[in-house]
């Protein structure tokens, strides 16, 4: 848990105050008859009602520029900002024709896919001239290629998982899936700071869901312990199944998730354990096999493996890893297999070609040498930021690593900031996070030099300064020996 400190909170809380009067101020000047123009048709309900946006119109409009910035290259190490300016106080924004090339501090571009390689985009482009960029049908129907057979192959030998099957989105993997394997009578228990696709996969499934504090596998066993003893509401009776949820990394706090305890308490209470592994599959482990690799998991001891595409392997879509028979219930039952388009051919043959490269099928050690570098660079940035006093919250090795700004006038102040000095990086505020807790997210990648590491690490340490987030003292800068200086015991 993140302990805010106590002047930190107030201060924050003060802002949103402040910001929330006014806004209320705004709507009532809105209410009176001719001082602003209504957009609802005549005889019709408001489709969005006052309080619904007021969040929208009062606090995230004021600092949307900091959002959706529009790139017009590859999400490589550096990439080209459009530049944009608003004429309306930022109620909209307009594009223009200037770009600015800006260090890439938050794509998902882990290990550095997402741009031109030399391996895999002749191939991406030789398999969009053998076949399309779209199947325009689901997989069920006449969706299926033998790239897509090969996919699946290829994602289950490199889980080591006895088959797999592959979904076009990410997003939909959580919840699309989540409703087939439970319903009414079944018990999901999650961990609070899931992904929201895994939120709404729960919620729309049916079953009972209570959540466990993050990352903390004794209260998950408190958790399991009394849901089996009382069983389920009214009735009683015993759960139909348990479904215990975790993720790999998690995506908002860089934390790797505590798996060897979590599976121990799952195989006790003989509960089911189902791992969302997308931002740690090829991100992390010595082969770039995610968590399990990392903290010595037999990937069999876990029952359902989850990821993505859109990080490591620079394509998109999402996958399901487990048994036989698992996959094939769920090319029966899924509705994101049996109605949702399957896969484009392309993004399909980016992802084998990126595996080859990771397992070193392509004939060289580049995979060897990516996965080395993303985690010297992810340590070093994380160790760096730490020592300059900044509050970076997740563990060592992991890629994601956020910065605690707290105040809700840093958000804009701190990305502007960096934006000015061609640092392009990514803040996260409420609702994706609690009120109290915006942040800017770091997103690592091995296509990024030391170099380019140090540029972005002088840039925040000044804009650091300048907005005031810094909550730890710096540590004193050691002296460094001259090369002659001969060091005597």
């Amino acid at each position: 848990m993140i302990a805010v400190p106590y002047l930190t909170a107030l201060t924050t809380y003060f802002s949103y105050g402040l910001l929330f009067v006014f806004g209320q101020i705004r709507d009532l000047f809105r209410k009176i008859p001719g001082c602003c123009r209504s957009t609802n048709l005549q005889g019709y309900a408001p489709i969005c009602f006052g309080n619904e946006d007021f969040y929208t119109r009062r606090l995230y409009l004021r600092i949307q520029d900091c959002f959706e910035r529009p790139i017009s290259s590859a999400p490589d190490a550096w990439f080209d900002v459009v530049e944009r300016y608003s004429n309306d106080n930022n109620k909209t924004l307009k594009r223009t024709t200037k770009i600015t090339k800006c260090l890439n501090l938050g794509s998902y571009n882990y290990l550095g896919f997402a741009a031109s390689d030399e391996y895999c985009t002749p191939r991406v482009i030789e398999s969009l001239k053998k076949f399309s960029p779209s199947n325009c049908s689901a997989r069920a129907d006449g969706g299926t290629t033998t790239l897509h057979n090969e996919l699946e192959k290829s994602i289950a030998n490199f889980i080591r998982k006895p088959a797999a099957i592959v979904f076009g989105m990410g997003y939909v993997t959580n919840s699309a899936i989540l409703p087939v394997l439970i319903g009414k009578g079944g018990l999901i228990i999650s961990d609070s700071l899931n992904h929201n696709s895994i939120v709404n996969g729960a919620r729309g499934s049916g079953a009972t869901i209570r959540v466990f504090l993050h990352n903390t596998p004794s209260h998950l066993e408190e958790v399991l312990r009394e849901q089996i003893v009382e069983g389920q509401p009214r009735t009683h009776r015993p759960w139909k199944k348990i479904i215990v949820i975790v993720e790999g990394i998690y995506s908002m706090e860089g934390e790797l998730c505590k798996l060897p305890e979590i599976i121990a308490i799952s195989k006790k209470y003989k509960a089911y354990t189902y791992l969302d592994e997308a931002h740690s599959i090829g991100a992390v482990g010595k082969t770039g096999r995610g968590v399990c690799e990392l903290l010595g998991v037999d990937p069999a001891d876990v029952d359902i493996l989850m990821g993505t595409f859109t990080k490591s392997f620079g394509s998109c879509g999402g996958y399901i890893a487990g048994s036989q028979e698992l996959i094939q219930y769920l090319k029966y039952t899924c509705p994101a297999h049996l109605y949702a388009t399957s896969i484009s051919p392309p993004a399909a043959e980016q992802i084998i070609s990126a595996i080859k490269v990771i397992l070193g099928e392509d004939g060289s050690t580049r995979g060897a040498k990516k996965l080395a570098q993303i985690r010297e660079n992810s340590n070093f940035f994380r160790s760096e930021l730490q020592k300059m006093g900044f509050e970076v919250l997740g563990d060592h090795d992991s890629p994601v690593m956020p910065i605690m700004l707290y105040n809700p006038a840093k958000i804009p102040a701190f990305s502007r900031g960096c934006l000015e000095q061609n640092v392009a990086v990514v803040t996260v505020a409420f609702p994706a996070t609690p009120l109290l807790l915006a942040r800017a997210r770091i997103c690592i990648s091995a296509s990024h030099s030391k170099e380019d590491l140090i540029k972005g690490l002088e840039v925040i340490s000044q804009v650091g300064d300048l907005v005031g987030i810094k909550y730890f003292p710096a540590e004193p800068n050691k002296p460094q020996l001259d090369e002659k200086t001969v060091k005597l015991d």
